[in-house]
């Protein structure tokens, strides 16, 4: 979350109204929010990568037109921090009833315990300050999600107090209710019963409150996010045509389009423990938008942003591993890694079903494209055939998960007066020993794809060579 500068110091009715302040509905806080960082030339989206042309411009024009929203789109896709991300157009402070269960706004209390409380204290009436953080809730919805944890249900406790079961004061309210003023999300929408998403009707339209015979006419001042897989893959459930009629725009999402915004998101998301390399990142982005397009991977599942982010995290473990073993003195990822994030990895994926049995294959053949287009699109140009003509003359070369880096490099054979290895690392910006035999790996691998060297892997050892 966001953090917060001071809160406000006034602390009464009389003070805010002295001060000038005039309350707003929400969908107008946001628009009129919006509309500032727009023509402030601020980005309202930070952090969010491949959405610029396509989803951004829908939820813009969404918000200014004051609707609900709700996102369509397979998993990893960015949904839920694409919502999160709306909760930073709210105002930062906003004041509320000190002590209201539903947070209402000092001028406009709608609860007969605030009403009577606004009456009697006049402009002595305490006030107190909420955060934009605090005005943004989400709820995962699942199954057993009842009608009470979203609306409300009568509170047995205040019954036993002696309040009558006419009182309205007998209500606890649940999560819509009480973010009053707010954002409330709504994660995998259909996942919600669809007795429960019928209870959500008139709360998103006509604003009632109806629980056990109740019906309360409480102007909530509420905006409904949420995200959902698209119903031709979602076979858990569905939205109820009516309430998808309630969300004023209905959003399909996507996997970023550019490589480069693959890429971005990696670097965002992944906790790294060592370094890993671009050009490393960048296999991991080509593999997984490879495996988006392979017939062998069910499409309707998706292969998740997920998928590359824990591939890089799982890579870096793996090259920390090494020089903990291997007593280096910095860890950095290499070509020999990826192997690694194959075998991990694996389970992320949902194949089709005329595959069973051939997964590793599959999940291999992808890699080595995805490494051929990297070396393709990285090192194009540099001459290597110094050192084609080196392990044709029979040098070999030892690379694998235990061998260092010094050690790595010390192995690769003397090229007299050619500069292939200067160039190299002068084009993939490698200055360490680490970054240089990342770079190296890569031209070997590279080479061994081209079929210009033979490659033969055992015991975890991996030599080039004839």
């Amino acid at each position: 979350m966001s953090t917060a500068t001071a809160a406000p110091t006034i602390s009464t009715v009389g003070e805010l109204r002295a001060a000038g302040h005039e309350a707003k509905p929400l969908r107008v806080e946001i628009r009129d929010n919006l509309l500032a960082r727009l023509r402030a030339g601020e980005d309202p989206w930070p952090g969010l990568h491949g959405y610029e042309d396509t989803v951004i411009p829908q939820v813009e024009r969404a918000l200014l037109a004051g609707h609900d929203i709700v996102l369509l789109g397979e998993r990893g896709q960015g949904k839920t921090r694409l919502l999160r991300t709306i909760a930073g157009l709210l105002d930062e402070w906003t004041p509320v009833i000190e002590g209201s269960e539903l947070a209402e706004h000092p001028y406009e209390p709608i609860t007969h315990a605030s009403r009577r409380r606004a009456e009697a204290e006049g402009d002595s009436l305490r006030i107190t300050w909420r955060h934009r953080d605090e005005r943004y809730v989400e709820k995962l919805a699942t199954p057993d999600t009842s009608v009470a944890d979203l609306i409300g249900d009568v509170d047995p406790m205040k019954v036993a107090e002696g309040r009558s079961l006419g009182d309205p004061e007998t209500i606890h309210f649940g999560l819509i209710p009480r973010s009053h003023r707010g954002i409330v999300t709504i994660n995998e929408l259909p996942d919600l019963a669809e007795r429960i998403q019928v209870a959500m009707l008139n709360v998103m339209e006509e604003r009632d409150i109806q629980i056990r015979g109740y019906v309360l006419r409480l102007p909530l001042d509420v905006l409904v996010l949420a995200s959902a897989n698209p119903e031709d893959y979602t076979n858990r459930g569905r939205i109820i045509t009516p309430l998808k009629d309630r969300f004023g725009a209905e959003i399909r999402t996507h996997y970023p389009q550019e490589l480069e915004a693959e890429v971005a998101v990696t670097r965002q998301e992944a906790e790294l423990v060592a370094e890993v390399p671009d050009h490393l990142v960048e296999i991991l982005a080509r593999f997984t938008r490879n495996l988006r397009e392979s017939s062998s991977v069910d499409q309707r599942s998706g292969v998740s942003a997920r998928f590359t982010i824990a591939g890089a995290e799982t890579i870096a473990a793996s090259a920390l591993h090494r020089a903990a073993r291997q007593d280096e003195g910095e860890a950095v990822a290499r070509i020999v890694d990826l192997e690694t994030a194959v075998e991990v990895l694996g389970g992320k994926i949902e194949f089709e079903s005329g595959e069973e049995g051939r997964e590793h294959e599959v999940l291999t053949h992808l890699l080595r494209t995805a490494v051929a287009d990297t070396v393709r699109h990285l090192v194009r140009g540099i001459d290597f055939g110094p050192l084609v003509t080196a392990i044709e003359e029979g040098a070999e070369i030892a690379t694998g998960e235990q061998v260092s880096a010094r050690d790595f490099l010390d192995g690769l054979p003397a090229l007299g007066e050619s500069r292939v290895y200067e160039e190299l690392f002068e084009r993939l910006g490698a200055t360490s020993d680490g970054e240089r035999a990342a770079a190296a790996e890569l031209a070997l691998e590279g080479l061994y794809l081209a079929r210009k060297v033979g490659k033969d892997s055992a015991g975890g050892e991996t030599v080039y060579g004839q």
